[in-house]
């Protein structure tokens, strides 16, 4: 074949080529990038993937982002209705936790969150398991594994038993990284309606004195209180960090009413109330 003939046809070869590699080569998008895998759970059909930002179970608040992998095919599943269940096996008895409903993360192809906050755990970290219920066009299935829970090295939730008899649950979500100046506070609070029901207090007041017991027992100033917002269904309150060190966040709980269902006044006399939260950076 002559030279002018074969020229043409190389040039048709090389731009074919190279429109089909550009329209194969969409980035492949990973959507759990900054987060840690904690485990696994399966079943013969699926496997549901658990993570967070640092791959493990802590007492307290945990934001939990997961997603769904078909095991025929190793896909990952973009629409499924999801719940779950915390359980504590207890020598005599079990119960769960407070947690919130697993939803779909909306600029995510493939990713569900939700929140967990285990009160307790035994000092190996054993004693929880998780339980998924979810379903797929309409098929209903089912899975669950044991888990391991550490305990946090500061009380970052607290449970206890108000004035009125009711158990409840306070629980630190933020600041997670605190700095010295104004920080915003987020704190959860539930109320123990049986073993397995954890509903969201509303409309308490939760009262703030944070103190340096290291430093002479020293508070802050311009802290508020945190009061109950409906829009995320958390409380939020002004949190003033004058130096860095352990802190402890004393608290007293107000019913809507103006009740004091728990805590106390820090005074010479009384160093610290007994509803409390920790914090050290």
């Amino acid at each position: 074949m002559k030279l002018k003939y074969i020229l043409p046809i190389l040039i048709i070869s090389l731009f074919t080529v190279g429109c089909s590699t550009d329209d194969n080569d969409a980035p492949i998008v990973d959507e759990v990038e900054n987060l840690i895998k904690i485990q696994e759970i399966k079943n013969a059909d699926h496997t549901i993937e658990l993570y967070n930002e640092t791959g493990k179970f802590n007492t307290g608040y945990n934001n939990i982002t997961l997603r769904m992998k078909d095991n025929t095919n190793d896909s990952y599943l973009e629409s499924a209705s999801i719940s779950w269940m915390p359980m504590m096996q207890m020598p005599s008895m079990q119960h769960s936790c407070p947690k919130s409903a697993i939803t779909k993360i909306t600029d995510k192809k493939t990713l569900y969150e939700g929140s967990v906050i285990y009160q307790m755990t035994n000092a190996d970290g054993s004693g929880w398991s998780l339980i998924f219920e979810y379903t797929i066009n309409n098929e209903y299935y089912t899975a669950t594994d044991t888990i391991s829970v550490i305990q946090s090295e500061k009380q970052n939730v607290a449970s206890f038993m108000g004035s009125d008899d009711k158990r409840y649950i306070a629980a630190l979500i933020e600041p997670k990284d605190p700095i010295i100046g104004i920080n915003d506070l987020m704190v959860g609070l539930y109320k123990m309606e049986n073993m397995m029901s954890f509903p969201i207090v509303q409309d308490y007041t939760i009262m703030l004195d944070p103190r340096m017991p290291g430093m002479g027992n020293h508070s802050s100033p311009n802290n508020t209180d945190l009061s109950y917002d409906s829009t995320d269904s958390m409380y939020h309150g002004d949190l003033s960090l004058t130096m860095t060190g352990y802190w402890v966040l004393n608290l007293k709980l107000m019913s809507s009413d103006d009740t004091l269902i728990k805590g106390e006044d820090v005074t010479e006399s009384n160093e610290k109330s007994s509803l409390y939260l920790e914090l050290e950076f």
